[in-house]
């Protein structure tokens, strides 16, 4: 039997999700997590075939859980799932060590096979996103890039968290950072991107879809 186990802070996607996977035999949600922390406290604590884990959640995102599980266990495979089509996050997903990147509302055609994919080493981009993935991780440098390709990951997910609404505070806490440490990370985003101010990047991320 195949353990999966389930990372979304909604009992309905949850519930949904579970209800794909139930009429296929060998495979078996073990276990659910309702946020970053407890997902990351459930890998280390029991014995993972593969992790899905939605975007967004509270205590930590699924992008830092993605790459705390990486460095803890390398080859357990783990399955982006998101509401958001924008294809930097996916990129990024994919380059720390995602098996896969669907969208939510493509999961009950897709999620199987990207599940069976995961577990012979290979990965699955949902189509729809495919195209935009590709041409980020593509080696040819376009002059004309977002800003945001810029930034280094700490630096991106800072950013995406500033835009959500969260200080510099609460940011430190999330990310297990000082605060003057954020801070640091928030004057070179300023720096890299040729902006002043807070709103300047909360007004960026929305418009390039990039809050999560």
């Amino acid at each position: 039997m195949i353990r999966i186990l389930l990372a979304d802070d909604h009992t309905i996607v949850r519930e949904g999700l579970k209800q794909i996977l139930a009429d296929i035999p060998d495979l078996e949600v073990a276990g659910e997590a309702e946020d970053g922390r407890e997902a990351l406290r459930r890998m280390r604590k029991e014995e993972w075939d593969v992790v899905i884990l939605d975007i967004t959640m509270p205590e930590r995102d699924g992008f830092s859980v993605l790459k705390e599980i990486k460095r803890e266990k390398p080859k357990l495979p783990v399955i982006i799932l998101t509401m958001h089509g924008e294809h930097q996050l996916g990129a990024r997903c994919l380059k720390a060590g995602a098996n896969g990147f669907l969208t939510k509302e493509s999961a009950s055609r897709e999620l199987v096979k990207a599940i069976r994919l995961a577990l012979v080493g290979k990965k699955y981009v949902s189509p729809s996103v495919a195209e935009n993935i590709i041409g980020a991780l593509g080696p040819d440098v376009d002059p004309d890039r977002p800003l945001h390709e810029l930034l280094s990951d700490r630096e991106f997910t800072i950013l995406c968290k500033i835009a959500s609404g969260k200080n510099v505070t609460g940011i430190a806490d999330e990310l297990a950072l000082s605060s003057r440490t954020v801070s640091t990370y928030r004057r070179r985003i300023l720096d890299k991107m040729g902006m002043k101010h807070n709103a300047e990047l909360t007004h960026y991320a929305l418009k390039n879809g990039l809050v999560f």
